[in-house]
């Protein structure tokens, strides 16, 4: 996928793009993550759709949820994905971030002279 030390870095122009297309990867992850929150939430703990968001995203965004499950199914649900959304914040921190770090090494190891 990247390109190796070989090879001379990316212009300016092509490193954006790679850039846009890894933070839209994690956006979708993020929203993946989001609908399946709500459905969650929705189905276990019959909320409307709106607190079904504002629990799935309180969760992804690391801050915990607001209305407490009732159910126990609920509260499995609420547990399990309470875990998934702390990986899947650290994936998409990792999925945004590997271009720019690759970069930064790449011109460290990059020999013009080859």
């Amino acid at each position: 996928m990247y390109e190796s030390r070989k090879h001379a870095p990316l212009s300016r122009a092509r490193f954006a793009r790679r850039l846009l297309n890894h933070f839209a990867a994690a956006a979708g992850l993020l929203l993946g993550s989001l609908l399946i929150g709500m459905a969650g939430y929705m189905y276990f703990e019959n909320l409307p759709w709106r607190d079904a968001f504002l629990n799935s995203a309180m969760l992804l965004g690391g801050m915990g949820p607001v209305d407490m499950p009732k159910t126990d199914v609920g509260k499995l649900f609420a547990g399990l994905y309470a875990l998934y959304a702390g990986l899947v914040f650290l994936v998409s921190v990792a999925v945004v971030l590997s271009p720019v770090l690759h970069r930064i090494l790449h011109k460290f190891h990059w020999d013009a002279d080859r």
